[in-house]
Order: structure tokens, then sequence, then C-alpha cells
């Protein structure tokens, strides 16, 4: 094994601390099937994972496969949606991403990083969601607000693109903790470092993060 930088030990540190913080982190999305968290991944932008919950508890009573999506009156699922924002948008891109899958993967959604951003309306983001919580596959680390914010209040990161985020975190992290740093960061964003006052002195971090960016 080579020898780890300074960054690494850093991050390695940061991920001990979320670990015995968040011991037991699962997505917030609810879902029965690796579809279904592909969709709620979708309807997911620019919308809480809590509107989106409370509005998939109704839809995946009515569309459950890719085919009932694929099949689906675009009309009447906008109406579904329309609580999560962008509803026009959202539902045109799961008709035709279902209508892919049932084309091309048999209504199955694949198992690798390029076919899944093939698909309409899926971009790094919402692929790594899919792989990493459906299939356990660390094919990325995901990054979303909470998550953005977080690693640069940390100094994990000095960029504010989420594809350069993703990088700089590839690099200091272990494939193995790829998929659940993410969770606990959000987490975390969610219970403690709020994104308009972080609770910076109940953080177990405290002692050693160097709150980039937050006033004092």
């Amino acid at each position: 094994m080579a020898p780890r930088s300074p960054e690494q030990l850093y991050a390695a540190r940061v991920t001990r601390a979320l670990k015995k913080d968040y011991p037991d982190v699962t997505c917030a999305l609810e879902f029965e099937s690796p579809v279904q968290l592909l969709v709620a991944t979708i309807l997911s932008a620019q919308c809480t994972d809590k509107q989106v919950n409370i509005v998939t508890r109704s839809l995946f009573q009515k569309y459950r496969t890719a085919a009932d999506f694929a099949a689906a009156n675009l009309p009447d699922l906008e109406n579904a949606i329309k609580s999560t924002g962008y509803f026009r948008n959202k539902a045109k891109n799961i008709k035709a991403c279902c209508q892919r899958l049932v084309e091309r993967h048999g209504g199955e959604v694949p198992r690798n990083l390029d076919d899944l951003v093939q698909l309409p309306g899926v971009g790094r983001k919402t692929a790594n969601v899919v792989l990493g919580t459906a299939y356990g596959i660390a094919s990325g680390v995901v990054v979303d607000t909470h998550v953005a914010r977080i690693t640069h209040r940390l100094g994990l990161t000095k960029s504010s693109d989420p594809v350069k985020i993703e990088q700089d975190l590839l690099v200091l992290l272990p494939q193995k903790e790829w998929i659940n740093f993410s969770h606990r960061l959000i987490y975390h964003g969610r219970s403690v470092c709020n994104a308009r006052k972080p609770r910076c002195e109940e953080c177990s971090m405290r002692k050693f993060c160097p709150r980039v960016g937050v006033e004092a």
C-alpha cells in the first residue's frame, strides 16, 4: 500500500468522525427497486428528499416498473409529480429514461456508469446514487449541496464545481468509503452543519475543522 499523503490522512480523520456520529446510514429516498430509486433521484433535483418521499408513496402505487413509466400519459405524470418542481422537464425525462430502459435494457437499470449516464435525465450524480445505493457499486462519490458545502468548509476541496469536488474526493478517500461518506455528510448537513447557521459547537469535528467560509 502506497504511503498516504497528509491530505489523505486528514480525510481519514474526517471519515472516522463521521462513522462514529452516523454509524448506520442509508439513502433518505424511499424505494423498492432500482427503477424506483432512479425515478426518485431524478425527482430529487432542486427538491428535498422529504417532499420526494411524499410524492413517490402514491406515485409508486400507480407506476411500479420501467414499463409503467414508459407507458405513462405525460400530463398525468406531470400532475403526479408537480410538487417536486420543474415537473414538466422531470416528467419528460422520467418517461424517456424508462422508455430507453425498456427498449435497450429489458426494463432493468444498468449496473454500470457508462450506460446509466446515457439515459435521458441521468447525470453522473444520479448514476452514482443508483449504483451505490441500489447495487452497492462504488462508482464515485455523490456530490449534492450538503456534500459540496461541507467538504469546502472542512478544507477537503477548494472547488465549488461538483465534478471537480468529486475528483478531489476520489483521490482523498479509499473506494470502500465512497458510498457511505456521502450519506454521512448529508446527514451531518441536515443535523449539524446547516447552510445558514452551522452549529459548530455541537460538531464532533470542531477541534480540527478549519471552518472555511464560516463566519465567526
